[in-house]
Parts: structure tokens; sequence; C-alpha cells
């Protein structure tokens, strides 16, 4: 038994199979084992973020920092460069070595490379894209056969309005070929943005400016259709890492999804849509909540899995929630709801601190553009 004790003391810091790192409280990387260099190379009295990330100074959202503030234990996935200077992804876990007294003198990491997983993630996400491309292309086809139609009795009300020389008639016809050509526009440039994406930029944002944007786009509607808009905001959120157009779209798709709703549900009843956002233990939580027609357990099956829409052909393209679920998930968090028909819907999306991108360029996020679902 001794020889063992003796051997695990002596060997064990250098054979697990985990990058392991201990950091000073000026982020200098004090003790590195065996796995940790051959990863990122020598990196003894180096500074953690030019290890792991080539900075010269420290990152902005920096978890290290907050454990040596507050102790606890944290996990969460980082990008960083390999000693090749080649993309990485890892799992870092972060836990604080004390002093008897209590002190925090210096942090143990231990990282684990799932740049593999990452990228079977990403193939994964992208043949379910293409998979859900290729399921909506007859409801596509469907969705134009309608527009045509329009194009169509427009048309043919502006010719016999020249025949008969009737002007109303000319002017209704122009009205219908106008919404028509707008709404097949429209439905293209969605379904391309979506296919497509785009590069989306992260910067430190007021959580609160996409909301108060989505308020003042939606109020005049919200008002019009005798809907109450209301908002509830937390006005002490600190500032976060985000894609603040990103966030913005997610936010103008739950609330006019919420809105249509209210207008779909045809019983005569006051109704109510409220968007909030709270911070509760480090997550930031957006909430949409209408007491409009809600959906049934089949609709509700539906939901996030493919171009669906609740609104029928002439309304939606199906696009909103699927935009909004990846602009989500690119921020690190998750969205989920509930609903009840006849009695309404809640849609709520929580970005932890903890998993929030970094600011720089995100992968393929769609564009700022308002969907609707």
């Amino acid at each position: 038994m001794k020889d063992i004790d003796t051997w695990l003391q002596t060997h064990l810091f250098d054979e697990v199979p985990v990058s392991i790192c201990v950091i000073d409280r000026d982020f200098r990387i004090v003790k590195a084992n065996r796995r940790f260099n051959n990863e990122y190379g020598a990196a003894t009295n180096r500074q953690c973020y030019e290890v792991y990330k080539g900075r010269e100074t420290r990152c902005e959202n920096c978890a290290a920092l907050r454990t040596f503030e507050d102790g606890r234990i944290r996990s969460r996935q980082e990008q960083g460069a390999d000693r090749n200077g080649s993309q990485s992804h890892y799992l870092v876990h972060i836990a604080p070595i004390t002093r008897s007294e209590g002190e925090i003198q210096y942090l143990i990491e231990m990282s684990t490379d799932i740049t593999l997983v990452k990228r079977l993630e990403q193939e994964k996400r992208e043949a379910e894209r293409l998979a859900a491309v290729g399921e909506t292309v007859a409801g596509i086809a469907h969705g134009i056969k309608n527009v045509l139609m329009g194009l169509e009795g427009g048309m043919y009300a502006v010719n016999t309005g020249i025949e008969r020389e009737d002007d109303e008639r000319i002017a209704r016809g122009w009205e219908m070929l106008e919404e028509n050509v707008t709404r097949i526009s429209q439905f293209v440039k969605e379904f391309l943005d979506f296919a497509k994406g785009r590069k989306a930029q992260v910067s430190v944002s007021d959580p609160n400016s996409p909301v108060r944007k989505v308020m003042r786009l939606f109020s005049e509607k919200a008002a019009h259709a005798n809907i109450l808009l209301t908002v509830d905001m937390q006005e002490d959120i600190e500032p976060a890492p985000l894609d603040e157009d990103a966030i913005y779209t997610c936010l103008a798709n739950l609330v006019s999804n919420a809105i249509d709703a209210c207008l779909l549900s045809g019983t005569k009843r006051s109704y109510v849509v409220m968007l909030s956002s709270r911070e509760v233990d480090g997550t930031l939580i957006y909430e949409v909540v209408d007491n409009g027609q809600g959906m049934d357990y089949e609709i509700t099956k539906k939901v996030f899995t493919k171009f669906f829409s609740t609104k029928g052909s002439d309304r939606g393209t199906g696009l909103g929630l699927l935009t909004t679920k990846k602009i989500v998930h690119q921020h690190g968090g998750r969205i989920s709801f509930t609903s009840q028909e006849g009695e309404g819907s809640t849609f709520r999306i929580e970005l932890p601190r903890d998993g929030l991108p970094e600011p720089g360029t995100l992968e393929a996020a769609p564009s700022p553009i308002h969907y609707e679902v």
C-alpha cells in the first residue's frame, strides 16, 4: 500500500487523462501536467489567457476571476487554440485551492478537449437543418402557389378594370398585386436568410436594450388591435456579451407570435401580452406571456422541429421559432414553453452568463430580421 501511495503522489498529476494546470491570483500558470503541456505547449509562468487563447489581456467574461471572488466550482465550455494554433473546444472545470484560513490563493483547472464532439454536433445540426429544408419543400411550393393565385387575381382585377374604365377596380387590383409581391419577397428572403445564415457580432451590451426596441416596435400594432402590451424589466441587470440584434430578433418573433395568438383566438375578452427580463442566479431570463389561443398537444409536439406554422400558409412561413432556437443555442442558452389551448402560452429564454460567448463573431447566426411563425 505504501508503494502505491508513493506512486500516486509522484505520478498521478501527470498520468490522469485530462489537462491540468494551477493558476495564481495573477492568472499565471504555476504548474501544469504533462498532458496540458503536450496540448498547449510549455505553460509554466505564462498567463492562462495567453496559453489558452493567445490573448494579451484577461478574458472579459472570466470564470476564473469569478471563482477567485466567490469560491464556487465552475464548469463551462470554452474556445481556444492548441499549441499548433488550431482552434479547439474544451470543457473546463475550475475549483479553488483554499488555505486553512479560507483564503483562495490558487485555482486548479481541469480541461478536456471536446473539439471532435463539437464538430460532430455541428455536422448533426447541419444535417437536421438540411433535412428540415427538404421536408418543407412541398409546403413552400404550396405557399408560393397561394401567393401566385393572389397575383393572378390582382392582374385580372387590373385588366378588367382597364377594359371597363373602372378606376376603383383598378385600384383594388393594384392593391392586391402590391400585397402579394410583398408577401413573396418576404417569404423568399426569410427562407434564404435562414438557410445560409450570417455572421453575428457579439459585444458587451445592456440586456434590456432589445426589450426596449421590441416594445417600441409593437406598441402601436398592439394598441390598434386592442391588445395590452406590457413590459416588466429588471433595471439593474449588468451588461453581458450578446449579439443584441439577434436577441432582438428572438424577442420580436415571440412578441409577434403572441399578438397573433390573441388576434386568432376568436373570443371576446381582454388580451394581454407581457414581455419581461430579469437575472436569476447568474442566468438572464426573457419571457413572453400571452392569453391568446394557446396550442393543443399535437401542435406543441411540432414546435421547434420543422418549418411549422400555427397561422396557416397565408400568414406565416414557419421560420420564426426555428430561428429563435438557433440564436438562443448560439448564446449557450435554452428556450422552453408552456401552452394551454384556449388559455395562452409562455415562452422563456434562459441565457446562463457562464455559457455566453466572448465578444467577437459567432458562427452563422441568422440575420436580425423579424420572422413570423
